[in-house]
């Protein structure tokens, strides 16, 4: 699985990629979580490492192994963790975020992790070992910052804090952002970047939270949030994708042998399934949304 998402990664790097991400799903743990958390001075890792453990443990939670971190000569760090179960995981997320500005939680997941930082694909592969990475599936992201700051923290994917296992890739622009950024936040989710793609995660995980399904969540969101957008948006076992009204932004998908992959650009899943005969599929339409379940391609679209 990483091996094949560096590569789409890549393929795109054309774009102007000033920073690349890796969301890749591996197998869930039956207890515990896969903490993936990003520092910002390497010298003092080993206080935020020590701060870090004293939350988990107010919490009622601990490390079940020795964290491991990236051996890069870069300032910032990328550190990897595995923890019991917190009594309460959303209260935990919101007290390990007292201290973001030195080590900022990532992901949070069963199976997910995220990876991500400054460079191109390769270059992030090459640091964080993400070609050995295997999972049943995963995003990609080779960003061009247009409108927020070239920070490894800002780049994609985002985690939909605090729902474990839940991460978005979104090409576009959300204009009504600070509109649906204030509603969330007065219910009590924290943002910490000014990035539309971090929004969009936690508004389908929040609509879901209050009982919709996946495919109710998708189509609302091309209904009520403003912009020109396609996001993937990554849980356990499936991926659920969505176009807005105008279908600006692309994407294409090949499914062969009961494997497949989506991108914005043909030439990406053609590095991936280079074979004559392959079939890309373009979804060019308006306001479509689908799902791609794990053993059961498209499960639904519209």
């Amino acid at each position: 699985m990483g091996a094949d998402l560096v590569e789409l990664m890549d393929a795109q790097e054309h774009r102007g990629a000033d920073s690349t991400g890796f969301a890749i799903y591996g197998v869930p743990r039956d207890a515990g979580y896969v903490v993936r958390a990003m520092g910002f001075d390497r010298t003092a890792m080993g206080r935020d490492l020590d701060d870090f453990l004293a939350i988990l443990r107010e919490h009622g939670s601990d490390f079940i192994d020795d964290p491991s971190w990236d051996a890069g000569g870069s300032r910032h760090y990328s550190v990897r963790m595995t923890i019991t179960d917190p009594d309460d995981l959303a209260r935990w997320t919101h007290d390990a975020d007292q201290i973001c500005e030195r080590l900022e939680v990532q992901s949070v997941g069963r199976s997910l992790e995220i990876i991500k930082d400054t460079g191109g694909a390769y270059a992030v592969a090459d640091k964080h070992g993400v070609r050995d990475m295997a999972g049943t599936h995963g995003l990609g992201h080779a960003r061009l910052a247009t409108e927020s700051d070239v920070r490894p923290n800002a780049s994609h994917p985002f985690w939909a804090r605090p729902f474990p296992d839940v991460a978005i890739v979104h090409n576009g622009q959300i204009t009504d952002y600070y509109t649906w950024r204030d509603k969330l936040e007065r219910k009590g989710y924290r943002f910490l970047t000014y990035n539309d793609s971090e929004l969009i995660a936690v508004w389908i995980s929040d609509r879901m939270r209050e009982g919709l399904d996946l495919e109710t969540a998708l189509r609302r969101s091309i209904r009520e949030i403003d912009g020109v957008f396609t996001y993937m948006i990554g849980m356990p076992g499936r991926i659920g994708w969505a176009k807005d009204r105008f279908a600006m932004k692309p994407l294409v998908a090949v499914e062969r042998h009961g494997e497949m992959a989506a991108a914005t650009e043909e030439q990406a899943v053609r590095r991936i399934y280079d074979d004559d005969d392959i079939e890309v599929i373009n979804h060019d339409g308006p306001a479509l949304h689908g799902i791609w379940a794990i053993g059961n391609r498209e499960e639904r679209a519209a």
